[in-house]
């Protein structure tokens, strides 16, 4: 390295290198100028002054050096290092690994080439190369305990768990009989149990109990070792020896249900879809009984019987279960008792429980069968709980009534607003939704989390610009847009995106969506520094768990929303485009040549103007984040498209949008949404056969639901509607076609007609496969347009099956009926069928401010300008930062009162 400079020279050379490890980038750049006056072409000076450059942002500059050094000396292996680098830094890792492989041409045995290589291996999930490049690495450094575990960790990950155990095995052979000191016990604990886990999943049974029983002095982990001691025996058969670990693990947490769960399989009790016999359940009532004597204060051993009992055992265990957490004042039970609603019959026995209590404590102050008298804070409690009851049922009503209650008994408890702030939420009534919610967030201007609430019911609400004036109440310097995106706050931004799209604002929603996008890119450049601090600390199981995870990263909830919404966005730019791209150039071919030429002239000034400006931007911002002695500040980026006008500008949308169907394909193949999209992109694409696997894919995944019917109506409709194949790759997808049609069993034997026929009768109770039908009716027979829609205005809207002590529960739900009406509107184009659509709908959600129901109407906000003690912006006068908002914020000034139809409407 800089052997073929003069004494004086080379060791300017060693500065130039020491100054880039110690980020000393000016030094680094006098060092090599001070080089280059008497080399100008030497490569590897030119090639480390670009490396230096990229480090102080001036990326151009330093990819010209970088490309020069090389030109100049292609056989340097520094210069192609050098370029690896640059590339690694912008996250071209292909082009990386492809520099790093021409530098080890020339220098093989180079372990920082081979180790960085290594490195981007086990990032691009290169295996059998990084399992070639860990053993490289070893052969030249056999002494370094972490070649020896990266070799093992290499063959694990290319499926060769028992190649990977023969190398541990191998590195323990090379360690003396007292191996570890004390300051390195946990790392070869970590070791030892990595590779029992990989016995246990070779299948090495027998092996890995022989180990841990060998080296169970040397683990100092003792929880994991118990846990992994008692599957290892589980899975040999013996189930007294693994129930007696699992029981000795619940002395120690006898709150941690994987334990219980546990037991229950050593005793050949537990049921994967919670079914259980008679005599099961008997057996599991013992055993639970048991527990409970001896972990009486233990949450978990009272709770897991309710999934399993049924009838007045499961009514007593209930009662016994939710009076101490009712006098005790839980906010969280119903959260806590939830899931019981999956359950057929438990919910009505819930509900009789309930009412049951709440009637005694009114009447005698205490539980029924009890003579001890209960405090007055238990009947709010059992109220809230009540409210939470029959919100989950869709009783809205009686929900808020019975919360309205509690906030008369209690005015002061925060968490009866927010409460019920998401009755009316579900009733449909988003503003007054929202309202509340600020108004329990004023009432705690400290509390993040009551924040947060605030801010996404506004989003539902659609406001918003005073959903982000709320949230900056809690974010660095009054930044909000910045400091949430630099958090990762993605359930913020594809809330905000979701409003921006149903208000029509395709540029800001884009913007929400691809911001969600990159926090999962980031989240996968994440693991890249971990590849060698893992190794070095040896927490091998945790990494490779990580490992895994990021393999299924972007099957994540919130990447499927973010990459659905923008597929929307892109197919809705698609059918509309903007005025940009199609009237603008229409009205310019109105003009007369000589003002369409003077108008385009403008309009590449126009360009060339904005374009200098960015480029001065940048270069300020790149002068701002470095300073005198050449490092970088983590200054942030300015965002040049904040409003995202360039992101609806593009000349393919639908090409973007399959960008991201892709990852969805890929990473949520068994979700109906993803191929319902898949559907509609290919369609407008016209891409056939994609689209007939979209169709094929639906029916496979439920071929009862309503999109899948439709998706498959759609497509042989259309088909059936093209031309004669006059093309040779016409007539090959034709063909195709006809071979796969009869693998469609809906379709054996009947037209598309009486497809939609039966799909009717089988479904004919249910609004949603109604609709579906009837639309699909109307595609195939236009004709009958009538009768279409009188399908879905016979659709009734029957009671659920249940005992309801205070009413029947509807079938229909609101979303429900909201797309029937906007089906009505726009592919029927019936509006006065749709205004009676409405005026129906608008009986069985009066509170829904969609179906402007009786109970709906918010007649006026009124204000206080003269009290700000409670006002929601109580915060502006605390934080100076935030004065500059004092004047958008006025429309919240004071305490906000809705004015409803009904009283118990009001906030206090």
């Amino acid at each position: 390295m800089g052997s073929s400079l003069p004494p004086k020279e080379a060791n300017l050379f060693k500065v130039i290198v020491k100054s880039y490890e110690t980020k000393q980038y000016k030094k680094g750049l006098k060092a090599a100028d001070s080089i280059l006056k008497k080399f100008p072409e030497h490569g590897e000076t030119l090639s480390m002054k670009g490396l230096t450059l990229n480090c102080m942002d001036r990326k151009s500059e330093a990819y010209e050096l970088v490309r020069r050094g090389l030109k100049n000396d292609l056989k340097s292996h520094v210069c192609w290092h050098v370029y690896g680098l640059l590339y690694r830094s912008d996250r071209e890792y292909r082009e990386a690994i492809k520099c790093y492989r021409n530098a080890l041409r020339i220098d093989p045995d180079n372990i920082e080439i081979l180790r960085d290589l290594s490195l981007l291996q086990a990032q691009m999930r290169d295996l059998s190369g990084f399992v070639e490049t860990r053993q490289q690495l070893l052969s030249l450094k056999p002494n370094h305990r972490m070649n020896w575990i990266g070799f093992a960790v290499a063959h694990h990950l290319n499926s060769n768990s028992s190649k990977a155990i023969e190398v541990l095995e191998a590195y323990e052979g090379t360690l003396e009989d007292d191996y570890p000191p004390d300051n390195e016990r946990y790392e070869h604990n970590e070791m030892l149990l990595y590779k029992i886990s990989l016995f246990e999943e070779c299948g090495m049974l027998d092996r890995a109990l022989e180990e841990m029983q060998k080296k169970e002095s040397k683990i100092v982990d003792k929880l994991s070792f118990k846990e992994q001691m008692a599957s290892v025996l589980f899975k040999l058969g013996r189930f007294d020896e693994s129930e007696s670990i699992y029981r000795s693990l619940l002395f120690m947490n006898p709150d941690n249900y994987k334990y219980f769960i546990a037991v229950q399989k050593c005793l050949g009790l537990y049921s994967d879809n919670g079914q259980y016999s008679a005599g099961d359940v008997e057996r599991l009532s013992a055993l639970y009984n048991s527990l409970k004597e001896k972990y009486s204060w233990s949450s978990a051993v009272k709770r897991i019987p309710l999934d399993f009992l049924e009838g007045e055992k499961f009514q007593e265990a209930a009662d016994s279960y939710v009076r101490p957490l009712l006098t005790k004042g839980v906010p969280s039970l119903f959260s806590d008792l939830s899931p019981l609603y999956e359950h057929p019959g438990k919910a009505n026995i819930l509900e009789q429980l309930f009412l049951k209590i709440e009637d005694s404590i009114r009447t005698s102050g205490c539980f029924p069968g009890s003579p001890q008298k209960e405090p007055p804070s238990t009947l709010l409690w059992t109220l809230f709980l009540i409210s939470q009851h029959y919100d989950r049922r869709g009783q809205y009503e009686i929900a808020l009534n019975k919360i309205d209650e509690a906030i008369s008994h209690t005015p002061t408890v925060i968490d009866l607003y927010s409460v019920k702030g998401k009755i009316l939420q579900h009733a449909g009534n988003f503003a007054a939704a929202a309202a509340l919610a600020d108004e329990a967030r004023s009432m705690d201007l400290a509390d993040r989390y009551l924040n947060s609430e605030c801010v996404m019911q506004m989003l539902q609400a659609d406001q918003v610009g005073l959903a982000e004036k709320t949230a900056v109440l809690f974010t660095k310097d009054g930044d909000q847009h910045n400091n949430l995106h630099d958090m990762q706050c993605m359930w913020y931004e594809l809330a905000s995106g979701e409003s921006y799209f149903r208000q029509g604002d395709l540029g800001r929603a884009l913007k929400n969506f691809l911001a969600v996008e990159k926090h999962y890119a980031d989240m996968t450049e994440d693991q890249f520094d971990f590849h060698s601090y893992c190794l070095r600390k040896m927490t091998l199981r945790a990494y490779v768990s990580m490992l895994k995870f990021q393999d299924r990263l972007h099957a994540h909830e919130y990447f499927h929303k973010a990459a659905a919404g923008a597929i929307r966005c892109y197919m809705k730019l698609h059918d509309s485009p903007t005025k940009s791209s199609t009237e603008e150039n229409d009205e310019m071919s109105k003009l007369p040549p000589a003002q369409r030429k003077k108008l385009r002239q403008k309009q590449k000034k126009a360009e060339a103007r904005a374009k200098r400006a960015e480029e001065k931007q940048e270069d300020e911002t790149a002068t701002t984040n470095t300073s005198k002695s050449g490092k970088k500040h983590n200054a942030r980026p300015v965002d040049l498209d904040p409003h995202g006008e360039k992101l609806v500008q593009i000349e393919d949308p639908l090409a973007e949008a399959t960008k991201y169907l892709k990852l969805l394909q890929s990473n949520s193949s068994s979700s109906l949404e993803t191929h319902i999209l898949s559907f509609e992109l290919n369609m407008r694409k016209q891409k056939i056969l994609l689209a007939f696997q979209a169709v094929k894919q639906l029916i496979k995944l439920d071929e009862n639901n309503p999109d899948s019917h439709r998706c498959l109506i759609k497509f042989f409709h259309k088909i059936n509607s093209l031309p004669t194949p006059g093309t040779d790759s016409e007539k090959l997808i034709w063909n195709v076609l006809e071979a796969e049609r009869p693998d469609i069993r809906q379709l054996h034997g009947k037209s598309l007609i009486e497809v939609n026929r039966s799909f009717l009768e089988k479904h004919n109770a249910s609004l949603t496969h109604r609709a579906a039908a009837a639309e699909m009716m109307y595609l195939l027979e236009p004709d009958k347009k009538m009768e279409a829609i009188k399908l879905i205005e016979d659709s009734t809207n029957n009671a659920s099956l249940g005992n309801n002590v205070l009413g029947p529960v509807n079938e229909w739900q609101i979303q429900d009926c909201i797309d029937v009406h906007k089906l009505l509107e726009t592919v029927f184009g019936d509006q006065n069928i749709a205004n009676s659509w409405k005026t129906r709908c608008a009986e069985y959600f009066p509170y829904s401010t969609y179906f402007e129901g009786v109970k709906s109407s918010i007649a006026a906000y009124v204000f206080d300008h003269n009290n700000l003690q409670n006002s929601p912006e109580n915060g502006i006068a605390q934080n100076p930062q935030l004065k500059s908002n004092e004047g958008e914020l006025g429309a919240l000034n004071g305490a906000v009162h809705i004015v409803d139809d009904l009283s118990s409407l009001s906030i206090r």
